[in-house]
């Protein structure tokens, strides 16, 4: 796996075992953090590749393959333990990923921290202003600024972004909708509500509930709502048209 580390050929190749032999491979005080840390919080971000530590600047190391090396202070109340690994704790998890992601991808791990309850909104707002003079801080307010809690997957924290950096208003996100008697006629991704229009994310799990996604969106569509469904190929490859559609 690396210079004077090996293993059993016959061990699958997985994110736990490349975290393994970079343990092997690094100074005691160094900590996993980035998306690694984020990784090893549990959140459901894509496995660490290059891995990521963070080590004090006064220790001197020489290149890794295969993993990222970056020196920082970080103070004992940054540092936790998970699984065995020192790794950062979420609030600094997330301010580095605030940094080094574009701000919809940071925006989508920073959601699925508060979904998860990992993280609060009200202490990342305070560490935004703990940190007000800090190296990325207003990377992080922003990214602290566009984070939803009640998102429920990360395309539909992509979907939201693409319309607000769009310039068009933020929607509220899952909007419970119900009929002039009380009935409960359905949950929705994003709404508009001055508008009566709501924006839904198609993803896997529509094709396997197609049968009751299509009774509730005539439920909602009797009730006076607009209804715009999108899918992944919608919002990562024809983004302009999705705006289009929503502002018009």
């Amino acid at each position: 796996m690396a210079p004077n580390v090996y293993v059993w050929a016959g061990l699958p190749d997985t994110p736990e075992l490349k975290i393994e032999a970079a343990s092997r491979r690094l100074p005691s005080a160094a900590v996993y953090s980035g998306l690694t840390a984020a990784w090893l919080h549990g959140l459901d971000v894509a496995a660490p590749e290059p891995i990521e530590v963070t080590i004090p600047r006064s220790i001197g190391i020489s290149a890794r393959a295969g993993i990222v090396v970056r020196r920082a202070a970080l103070s004992p109340k940054e540092v936790v333990s998970i699984r065995g690994r020192r790794i950062t704790n979420i609030l600094r998890t997330l301010s580095d990923v605030s940094v080094r992601l574009s701000v919809t991808e940071a925006v989508v791990v920073t959601d699925m921290a508060l979904r998860t309850r990992l993280a609060k909104l009200e202490d990342l707002k305070v560490m935004c202003a703990r940190r007000a003079r800090c190296f990325g801080v207003a990377s992080l307010r922003r990214v602290v600024g566009f984070a939803e809690p009640a998102a429920e997957s990360p395309m539909e924290s992509r979907l939201r972004m693409l319309l607000v950096l769009g310039g068009l208003p933020r929607p509220q996100a899952q909007v419970s909708i119900h009929d002039a008697k009380g009935l409960f006629l359905g949950r929705l991704d994003l709404f508009y509500p001055s508008h009566r229009l709501a924006l839904e994310y198609d993803g896997s799990t529509h094709r396997t509930s197609l049968v009751e996604d299509n009774r509730r969106q005539n439920r909602l569509v009797a009730a006076g709502i607009r209804l715009l469904r999108f899918t992944a190929g919608d919002v990562l490859h024809t983004p302009d048209s999705v705006t289009t559609q929503v502002r018009g």
